[in-house]
C-alpha cells in the first residue's frame, strides 16, 4: 500500500472478518512503501489489537514489485495471497480462492480476472486490455488479466522468484516457466471510493520494456549461447563471405579493394559476429555461475502427481 490511510482500517478490518470464517490460520503482511501520509501510524495502531496483522514499512517508495518482494520475503504461510490496498480488489473472494485450492492440489498458481471491471477511466482500462494481449502472446501464458493484484501462490512456487522493475505483473509467466500450473478465475472488482489511483499510462511503457527481458529469460536464461550465438554465427557468416569474395578479387583478380565500403561491410559484420558470440560464452559462464556456487535448482519438484481439473 502507497498512501492508503483512508482505506487501511476498513482493509485490515475485512480481510480479518473474511479469513477467520475460513477457519484457517493466517497472518496479514501489510507493506507500506513509503508513504507520506498517515498510513504508517493508522498500521501500528491496528497491530496493537490483532497479533495476526504484521506490517513492513519500506524507508522510501519503491515501487510495487519490492514491495510485493518484502512481503514474499516475510511471509511464512503454505498459500500467499496477494491483493492491493485500495479496497478495490475484494477480500471476500479469498476464502473461495484458497478453498479451491484445498479441493485442486495441483494448482499452483490462482490469478483474479476483474472480469466487470470498475475503473471508469479509459487511460487504465484501454492500455491495460492491449498490455494483456501483448503480455499473453509474447509469453504463452494466456490470462484476461494481468494486472489483477488479487492471487494465490502456492508459497513453495513464489518463494524462489526475484522482482525487479515491473515484473511482479509477469509472475504467473515466470511461475509458469519453472512448470506452476496456473489458471485464471472470475473475481469481485469495486470502483475506488477513496485515496487516489497511483497508475498511469506511463506505467504501461514500463511493462513493455519488462516483457522484452521476459521473453528473453523464459526462452534463453538457462542457453544465452543459443540466444547470441545464433545471431552472431549469422552475422560472422555474412561478414567472412563478404572478406573471402574481397580476398578473391585481390589475389586472382588483381582489383583494388583498400577504399570499398563493401570491405568496411565485412569487416563490422564479421566483428560483431565474433562478439556476439563472445558475449553468449559469458552469458553461459554467467548462468552456472548463478546456479551452482548458491545451489539454486533450475526447476521446482512437485509434491505430489499433477491431477486433471
Amino acid at each position: 500500500m502507497y498512501n492508503e490511510e483512508a482505506n487501511i482500517v476498513d482493509l485490515v478490518e475485512r480481510v480479518g472478518v473474511a479469513l477467520k470464517k475460513s477457519g484457517k490460520s493466517f497472518e496479514l503482511v501489510c507493506v507500506d512503501d513509503g508513504s507520506r501520509d498517515g498510513s504508517a501510524a493508522a498500521l501500528e495502531r491496528l497491530t496493537a489489537e490483532r497479533p495476526w496483522l504484521k506490517p513492513l514499512y519500506l524507508i522510501r517508495n519503491y515501487g510495487q514489485s519490492a514491495a510485493l518482494q518484502a512481503g514474499f520475503d516475510a511471509a511464512q504461510g503454505e498459500l500467499i495471497v496477494t491483493l492491493d490496498g485500495d479496497l478495490q480488489n475484494d477480500p471476500d473472494d479469498v476464502p473461495g480462492l484458497l478453498k479451491m485450492m484445498d479441493q485442486h492440489p495441483e494448482i499452483d498458481v490462482i490469478s483474479g480476472w476483474r472480469k466487470d471491471r470498475q475503473d471508469r477511466a479509459l487511460s487504465r482500462k484501454v492500455p491495460s486490455v492491449i498490455a494483456n494481449r501483448v503480455i499473453s502472446k509474447a509469453t504463452g501464458v494466456e490470462l484476461h488479466d494481468y494486472g489483477c493484484a488479487l492471487k494465490v501462490y502456492r508459497a513453495d512456487v513464489i518463494r524462489g522468484l526475484r522482482l525487479y522493475g515491473e515484473l511482479h505483473r509477469f509472475i504467473p509467466a515466470l511461475a509458469a516457466e519453472v512448470g506452476a500450473k496456473i489458471v485464471e478465475v472470475p473475481v469481485r472488482h469495486h470502483a475506488r471510493t477513496r485515496g487516489e489511483s497511483k497508475y498511469g499510462i506511463d506505467r504501461t511503457f514500463r511493462v513493455l520494456l519488462d516483457l522484452l527481458w521476459i521473453k528473453f529469460l523464459m526462452r534463453f536464461l538457462h542457453r544465452p549461447l543459443q540466444a547470441f550465438g545464433g545471431v552472431g554465427l549469422g552475422l560472422g557468416a555474412i561478414g567472412f563471405v563478404i572478406l573471402a569474395w574481397l580476398t578473391f578479387e585481390k589475389l586472382a583478380l588483381g582489383r583494388d579493394i583498400g577504399g570499398r565500403p563493401l570491405l568496411l561491410l565485412g569487416m563490422l559484420l564479421a566483428l560483431i559476429g565474433v562478439q556476439l558470440i563472445a558475449t553468449g560464452l559469458i552469458g553461459e559462464l554467467l548462468t552456472r555461475i548463478y546456479h551452482e556456487p548458491q545451489g539454486r535448482p533450475q526447476y521446482l519438484l512437485r509434491r505430489q502427481p499433477r491431477k486433471s481439473l
